[in-house]
């Protein structure tokens, strides 16, 4: 053998072995809504994910992000291929509970672990063989749910009409807020649907109004829950207004301008981050957030969806080295070390909330994820 070609196939093993002790990279396959009506959700979520950590313990995070329009069907078709395709050893999304909904089977038929951005409860419970690969970052409506009921009763409403999103999210806050009320001794004299994507809501307005309630909860997400809203005020509804955490972003106050002004609701704390005591410990955690998501998009930019996807990867990069530590990433152990890792996850400080969770709870926050405000003046204002 010439030594020419000994020390080439020296120099290609020594390239070869270099090669194999690279540390195999973790894939964090990604899908959120950044068109269609959930748009204000999904863009602020984008823009988090690259704020998410791209190296853990010597490996690379790799993401994958794919956009599903807020469409169950592409929702479906999005998780099969991050996990096909890009092997996808984690599954964020989506942004809305019913594309949310559709990809939990997905998730569990692949074992792979899935961090969901939407609210719905109904996401990880009751707990079943398919929910226990499914973990959310938003709070549980449920939570939200008693924030309004409470506040409703202090405030002196006997009488509410509901309007929400004719899909699950609309219906889990019908059951939650029905469960909610009657704790609390408020009637619920009107309940309505509308589509996200409906351009008048005349008639359920008209309906709403003619049972002269002392309240209105409109249960829906993004800039669509403005629509209800702003009719009622064109109409000259006077009564209490009320939204859901669903509706915490610039592009709701921008779209819903002056019919908004004096609207109560629940929100992470996130949300007021700055008004927040120096003793709450969410503070410093919620402020790192503010000021890395608006040095990479401008003053005011921030917004609670955006916030649930750095959530995501927080409850992802505080679960990878335990994981790590059982298998290799682009395994089935790897995959179910990581679920496993989650799971085990105890006062986890996120921007929205501490999260502590069980076999059982895979959400795991408690009445510290969430503040009252009123939106005054075009901005949010923390309630006492």
């Amino acid at each position: 053998m010439s030594r020419l070609l000994h020390a080439a196939l020296l120099s290609a093993g020594i390239a070869l072995a270099a090669g194999g002790a690279v540390a195999q990279p973790i894939q964090v396959g990604v899908t959120i809504s950044t068109t269609g009506p959930a748009a204000s959700l999904g863009i602020p979520q984008r823009n988090s994910i690259a704020l998410l950590p791209t190296e853990i313990d010597g490996h690379k995070i790799e993401y994958t992000v794919l956009d599903d329009g807020a469409d169950t069907t592409k929702a479906v078709a999005n998780i099969r291929k991050l996990i096909d395709e890009t092997h996808a050893d984690v599954i964020i999304g989506s942004s809305t509970t019913p594309a949310s909904m559709a990809m939990i089977d997905v998730a569990a038929e692949k074992k792979v672990p899935m961090i969901s951005l939407a609210a719905s409860a109904r996401l990880v419970s009751p707990m079943d063989d398919q929910r226990r690969w499914v973990f959310k970052v938003p709070q549980n409506d449920s939570l939200m749910a008693d924030a309004i009921a409470e506040h409703m009763a202090k405030a002196g409403v006997k009488s509410v009409a509901f309007i929400g999103f004719n899909d699950a999210y609309g219906d889990g806050w019908a059951a939650e807020f029905g469960r909610a009320a009657k704790a609390k001794g408020i009637e619920i004299v009107a309940t309505e649907k509308f589509a996200r994507t409906d351009q008048s809501v005349t008639g359920q307005a008209l309906k709403m109004m003619a049972a002269k309630p002392d309240a209105v909860l409109v249960a829906g997400s993004g800039t669509p829950a403005a629509l209800p809203q702003k009719t009622l005020k064109e109409r000259g509804y006077t009564g209490k207004m009320y939204q859901t955490h669903g509706i915490a972003n610039n592009d709701f106050l921008r779209v819903g301008g002056k019919d908004v002004e004096g609207t109560v609701l629940p929100v992470g704390p996130i949300v007021v981050a700055a008004q927040l005591p120096d003793s709450n410990p969410i503070k410093a955690q919620a402020l790192k957030y503010v000021n890395a998501y608006e040095a990479a998009n401008g003053p005011g930019s921030v917004a609670a969806f955006g916030a649930h996807a750095y959530d995501a990867g927080t409850l992802m990069a505080a679960a990878i080295p335990a994981a790590l530590k059982k298998a290799k990433p682009g395994t089935p152990e790897f995959r179910a070390a990581l679920r496993d890792a989650m799971e085990a996850q105890k006062d986890l400080v996120m921007t929205h909330g501490i999260a502590t969770m069980s076999p059982t709870e895979h959400n795991g926050f408690d009445t510290r994820a969430r503040v009252m405000v009123v939106i005054d003046n075009g901005k949010w204002k923390l309630l006492p």
